[in-house]
């Protein structure tokens, strides 16, 4: 246990947790609110699919932007910014909601302009991480307790926002979100940093673009788990959008129904980061990406054919397990291997395979299962994650082939 919390040692990871972790389950609550808002709304899983969409595209757009930018600039000044944003955002939208403003375009408007301050703020506070721990070793363990935290709030604030919402309404999740911002301004301001100043402050945006693509180029061990998970942000992760449908439409749920299956995926995440936070400095992660794939893939065909609610939600917390356990492992990797002054934008590119696909991916998948089912699409989703990893492995053999050939 001492080891898998060795991170709390730094008086900065701390902090960053810490404000992390409270922030992070408003920001749950908010999405299993807006989710619910807009099902509720609409009745339409299209829509569902589109406001992800909305959300994350910018990721994809902006993604190598974001990390050429965060990489030439101050990374915590950034995040700072960027969370004073957040909580305007919040606030707005948790006033709409208050006046009954139930309009759909301004809500994807909100969604918008929040993917596109995550964009930067995600980028520039995981290649901020690197500087709360002094000793480098202890970084994959930092990236996987991010990790655990993350999906520690994603089992809290739902659980949360099922009792909320069927007590005082979608508007009171939002509020709660605004608050939730507070603690995590308040550690950022208490921090203690001294950042280095990067050399290639004066280099124009194009020259930081090319240097950025042509180092992925010249790094395929990391720009092979790359194209990885854009293929699973594209056809395998969009699953979590359906949840709502299964939540009211095949199991004829409601509310608290949907916050079952989201608490469900959060204890699966939370144990798959808890698996990986336990790990020792130099583990064979490629392995641990093959392994969380199967995993992954058996729990979307178990849930597509789950005969009730419980088996259901068991199988969302296996499929959540193996999703978990290929970000996170994809994202250590990144972070362990990247060279300190371009890692903002090898975490660019990360974002842009997981969060920047992930809206097509779900704006698919919404459409698909409107025209289908949403019980055939993850069968079909749980089949393309071991063709996936198949395709992965190969393509490790084939390099280790060509090695020992060499």
């Amino acid at each position: 246990m001492k080891s898998m919390f060795r991170s709390f040692n730094y008086y900065n990871y701390r902090l960053h947790f810490t404000g992390q972790s409270i922030s992070l389950i408003g920001t749950w609550m908010q999405r299993v609110a807006v989710s619910w808002l807009v099902y509720r709304i609409t009745g339409s899983a299209f829509m569902l699919g589109l406001i992800s969409f909305l959300a994350l595209i910018p990721a994809l757009l902006l993604g190598p932007i974001a990390g050429n930018f965060v990489d030439k600039r101050n990374k915590y000044k950034t995040v700072l910014v960027c969370q004073v944003i957040f909580m305007l955002q919040a606030g707005v939208l948790a006033l709409l909601v208050w006046l009954k403003h139930y309009n759909i375009t301004l809500i994807a408007i909100l969604s918008l302009i929040q993917g596109i301050v995550a964009t930067f703020e995600t980028t520039a506070r995981q290649s901020l991480v690197v500087e709360f721990v002094d000793n480098k070793d202890d970084l994959s363990n930092a990236v996987a307790l991010n990790s655990s935290a993350f999906n520690a709030a994603r089992l809290i604030g739902p659980a949360l926002a099922g009792i909320i919402l069927s007590t005082y309404g979608e508007d009171a999740c939002f509020i709660l979100n605004f608050l939730s911002f507070i603690p995590v301004i308040i550690c950022l301001l208490l921090m203690k940093l001294n950042l280095k100043s990067n050399n290639a402050l004066n280099e124009d945006i194009w020259t930081g673009l090319k240097k950025g693509y042509h180092y992925l180029e010249d790094s395929p061990d990391i720009s092979s788990l790359i194209i990885v998970l854009a293929f699973s942000s594209l056809l395998v992760i969009p699953f979590s959008t359906l949840l709502p449908v299964f939540a009211k439409t095949v199991f004829n749920g409601d509310a608290t129904t949907f916050s079952w299956f989201e608490s469900a995926g959060g204890l699966g995440a939370l144990l798959g980061a808890i698996y990986m936070a336990s790990l020792k400095s130099g583990k064979d992660l490629s392995r641990i990406v093959i392994l969380s794939a199967i995993i992954f893939g058996a729990g979307l065909i178990l849930l597509s054919v789950a005969p009730t609610v419980w088996m259901a939600l068991i199988s969302t917390s296996l499929a959540c397990i193996g999703m978990m356990m290929l970000t996170s492992a994809i994202n250590t990797y990144i972070q362990t291997h990247s060279a300190n002054e371009l890692r903002g934008r090898a975490i660019s590119y990360y974002l842009m395979a997981y969060q920047g696909i992930l809206p097509i991916g779900t704006l698919a998948i919404g459409y698909f299962a409107h025209v289908l089912s949403a019980k055939t699409i993850v069968l079909i989703e749980g089949i393309l994650a071991f063709i996936i990893i198949v395709c992965y492995y190969f393509y490790n053999q084939g390099k280790k082939y060509n090695q020992l050939q060499d």
